[in-house]
Formats: C-alpha cells, sequence, structure tokens
C-alpha cells in the first residue's frame, strides 16, 4: 500500500552511505523531525549528515494527513485533565511555534498550503460531552474555538468544536523542501542505510550501519520510537496503527478538517490535485499487532466511506504508524540516562506535524545552547511521572499478557504446510517459532521472534508484514525491518 502523497511528488533518491565519516550531528531518521532538525543545525553551520533506512518520508509523516491544526482531536481536555491547565498552555505554545514555523517554511518555499478550520466533532449523542469538554479546555488556555451545533456534510454529526485559520499541506513537499535546503548548506542525506549500533570512542558517538560508521559529537534521533532505547521509552508509548484511503467523489467535498470525538476515528480533509480534489478518509486504528484482521479494519474505513460518499472511487489506500505516549505529553530528551549527546524526540499521539516541528526546535536549540523557553512542554515524562504509574502499569501488562501468549500458542504447532497466497502464520519448528507467510506466489520462512524484545510476532493481513505486539516493530516478509525500535532483521 503506497501514501497517496507519493503518486505525484517526485522525490529525488539520495544515495546510501559509502565510507565511514565524521560530522558535527548524525540525525536518524528524515521524517518530519529529522528533516528540520537536520536544517535548523545545518543554519546554524553545524556539518550534518542524515540516516534514512529506507526512503524520505517513507514512515510516519510521508503516511500523514499533514494536519496543520492546534485543534487536535480531544487531545486538550486529555492533557489538562492529567497535567493541569498550566501544562496545557506550555504544550500549545510549543505547537503553535511549530505552526507558525512551519507556514513561514512553506510560504517561502511556495509550497502550497490551504488555510481551513479544524473540526472535532460527535458522531452520535454520547460523544457531545467530549466535544463540549474539548471547547471548554481550549477556551480556557485562549484559543478562540467555537462550538457548533450542525455541519453541512454528508455523514451523521451531533455538533462539534471549531478553531478557524488552521492549515494542511502535502507532507511530502514539505520533506522534499527540507532536504534540498539541507543539502545546499552542505549537510548529507543517505537513503537505504539503517542505524543499527551506537557506541562511544574518544569522546564521540558512533553510529554504525550496515554500510559504514558516522561518527559525531551529537545525536538526534527521530525514529518514532527511538532506537537505541536504554532507558525504556518504549515502554512508555503504545504504538498505534491507522488507515487512510484517498477517494474521488461525486458532488461537493467537505472544506473542513474533520476529527471524531469518539471512536472507530474518522478523519477527514480535502487535497487539490491538477485532476480535481481528493477526498482524504482515515481512522480505524488500533494497538499494532493486537488485533484478529487488519483487513476488517481497512474494510470497516472503506464501507463507511462508501456508505457516506456513494460513487467514491478509490485512489489509494495506505496506512500510518504513531506512537501514544502513556504520559499523554510528548517526549524531548536524552535517549539514554545520562548522555545528553543522544537526544530524540517521540509520543506525538498522531499529531506530528506541529509536535514534530517543535520538537526539532527544541533539540537543535538545545545542541546550539538557544532553547526555547517553552521546551520543558515536552519533559512532561519527568513532571507527570507520578500521575503516569497506573496508566504504564495499564501499558506493560498488556505488553507482558502479549509477550506470554505468543509463546503459549507455539505449544504442539507444527504444520509445515505452505500458506495460502496472502496469509502468514506462526509455527513452532523443533524449539524454534518460525514465521511462514506466501507473498506474491513466493513463501518466506524467518524466525517469528521479534528482534527488540523478544516477542512472537503476528500476521498483517491487511499490509501483508509481520508485527510485533509488544513495542510495534514491522517486518517484510522476508524479515526485512520496516519499523523499529527494531533494528536487527528477523533471522532464517
Amino acid at each position: 500500500m503506497t501514501s497517496f502523497w507519493f503518486t505525484g511528488t517526485p522525490t529525488p533518491a539520495r544515495p546510501p552511505l559509502a565510507s565511514d565519516i565524521e560530522v558535527d550531528t548524525v540525525v536518524i531518521g528524515a521524517g518530519i523531525v529529522g528533516l528540520t532538525s537536520a536544517l535548523l543545525l545545518a543554519d546554524q553551520g553545524r556539518e550534518v549528515a542524515v540516516l534514512e533506512a529506507r526512503h524520505i518520508g517513507a514512515v510516519t509523516t510521508g503516511a500523514s494527513t499533514a494536519k496543520i491544526s492546534l485543534l487536535q482531536g480531544t487531545r486538550a481536555q486529555t492533557i489538562a485533565r492529567r497535567h493541569g491547565r498550566d501544562v496545557l498552555a506550555k504544550y500549545l505554545h510549543a505547537n503553535e511555534a511549530g505552526f507558525d514555523w512551519l507556514l513561514d517554511f512553506c510560504i517561502d518555499h511556495d509550497i502550497a498550503v490551504q488555510r481551513v478550520p479544524a473540526v472535532t466533532y460527535a458522531q452520535n449523542a454520547d460523544e457531545f460531552a467530549a466535544v463540549r469538554a474539548e471547547y471548554e479546555a481550549t477556551r480556557a488556555v485562549g484559543l478562540p474555538t467555537e462550538l457548533v451545533e450542525e455541519f453541512d456534510v454528508p455523514f451523521p454529526t451531533h455538533g462539534g468544536v471549531r478553531l478557524r485559520e488552521q492549515a494542511q499541506v502535502d507532507p511530502v513537499a514539505v520533506l522534499t523542501a527540507l532536504a534540498a535546503d539541507i543539502e545546499a548548506r552542505g549537510g548529507r542525506i543517505f537513503e537505504s542505510t539503517r542505524a543499527q549500533r551506537l557506541r562511544r570512542r574518544e569522546g564521540r558517538v558512533v553510529i554504525g550501519t550496515d554500510l559504514g560508521e558516522v561518527s559525531a559529537a551529537n545525536v538526534v534521533v527521530a525514529t518514532g520510537s527511538p532506537v537505541f532505547d536504554r532507558i525504556g521509552l518504549a515502554a512508555q508509548l503504545t504504538a498505534q496503527r491507522s488507515y487512510l484511503a484517498a477517494f474521488q467523489v461525486p458532488g461537493t467535498i467537505p472544506r473542513e478538517m474533520f476529527i471524531s470525538a469518539g471512536q472507530p476515528i474518522r478523519s477527514l480533509r480535502w487535497c487539490p490535485t491538477e485532476a480535481g480534489d481528493v477526498l482524504l478518509v482515515g481512522g480505524s486504528g488500533h494497538d499494532v499487532g493486537r488485533v484478529d484482521s487488519e483487513a476488517d479494519q481497512v474494510a470497516e474505513l472503506l464501507d463507511w466511506t462508501d456508505r457516506w460518499f456513494p460513487g467514491a472511487r478509490l485512489l489509494d489506500r495506505w496506512s500510518a504508524q504513531d506512537y501514544h505516549p502513556i504520559a499523554e505529553l510528548p517526549y524531548v530528551g536524552a535517549v539514554q540516562l545520562g548522555a545528553e549527546e543522544v537526544q530524540c524526540a517521540t509520543g506525538f499521539a498522531k499529531w506530528g506535524i506541529t509536535n514534530g516541528v517543535a520538537a526539532a526546535l527544541v533539540l537543535a536549540g538545545r545542541l546550539t545552547e538557544a532553547e526555547p523557553t517553552w521546551s520543558r512542554a515536552y519533559d512532561g515524562w519527568r513532571s507527570g511521572a507520578v500521575k503516569s504509574l497506573f496508566a504504564g502499569a495499564q501499558a506493560n501488562a498488556a505488553v507482558a499478557r502479549h509477550m506470554t501468549t505468543g509463546w503459549l500458542h507455539l505449544l504442539g504447532t507444527d504444520e509445515g504446510t505452505a500458506p495460502p497466497e496472502g496469509e502468514g502464520r506462526v509455527e513452532r519448528h523443533g524449539l524454534h517459532p518460525k514465521a511462514l507467510c506466501t507473498v506474491d506466489g513466493k513463501t518466506h520462512t524467518v524466525s517469528a521472534v521479534c528482534t527488540h524484545l523478544r516477542g512472537i510476532l503476528n500476521w498483517n493481513d491487511a499490509e501483508k508484514t509481520w508485527d510485533c505486539p509488544l513495542h510495534g516493530s514491522r517486518f517484510a516478509p522476508d524479515g526485512a525491518v520496516l519499523e523499529g525500535p527494531a533494528t536487527a532483521p528477523l533471522s532464517d
């Protein structure tokens, strides 16, 4: 499944790392956080190299809806309830800084931006309480939101909260411009280069890849769930997968950005193209590797669209992975305790465009001793640690449960026959769990044990991948890593 954003925007390929190099800062990951951080550092005269395991925008940013908004579903009430109004105000201040920087960048680079309202709406009468709570939480910290009783849309609504003058953009166009600016300032970007190891040598950090080593004074880890995690950051996150589709629709497409206040999430926006406006619909999210059938989730989304937009023609469908922090706030800080030279940003809870740029402003500011005054908004994992203990216990109990049940389900399984086309299963070969699947007429057999923390993988029948229910690592049918925190492929 290919993201709609890559069908119309050419993205020049960059070569892989060819030899060992030394730089001031190495950035791992070429999404919105990584490329914005690299550009900000290059602007300060830092020698920067970006390592990307696949290609620019290959993971979350290039698969996002790219809504640029301070109204973020029901995030405001959740943060206020957990951390208080003052912390919510700082969080929104940080997002406003990211919002302003990104829009200025788009203006300077002639990137099309549509200024449209954002709406959090109730799908039924029961959800209106969450809508009102979001209105009250945002108004309390100064956002000019408004309550709306009705919307002129074809799908059911029971009121909503609206924030005008928000924005939407093509995320790949943004990433392409960021990459060009980095290279214009002497920075280097290496694609098809996966960071696999971190060690320290003579006061510097050395990142080992499958193609060579990069030595740097500082490292920015911008990989969603941080690789090289040694303080349990993965245990503070829940990996979530959601689905998106692009449609040609007869008749009028809603001109506001919508997201539902309750489950199943329905997220809508429009996108201008040379062939006419396109409707993007997203949602039907779930914890990675923890549903019986991902294909059923996709079907639910497509059926909803077909019901409320009759005649809609599917153009593309794809999926995205995001990380929800159990403390409800993003984290920008050290990957390893006591090692400030390796920084990361994570936990954007599906609102990574504004949060990602704001996080990059913090990361670059921290490394150049010009940290923004509002950066404490992303320090909430420390300030909210006690309040998050219960949520953390729940999240990690789920991880433990999936770890245990995954191994127990292997008892007595050893079928040995090839799965049908498009299907996969886990079975025991002697003492070894094996993952078998057949894709495009070829049967693959690899280890069924995740290389991150040894969880037993589950087959994703929508995307034909192996997904780990512990912390969200994902692997191709042949065992290649698609998303971390795992960095090593599955063994044979």
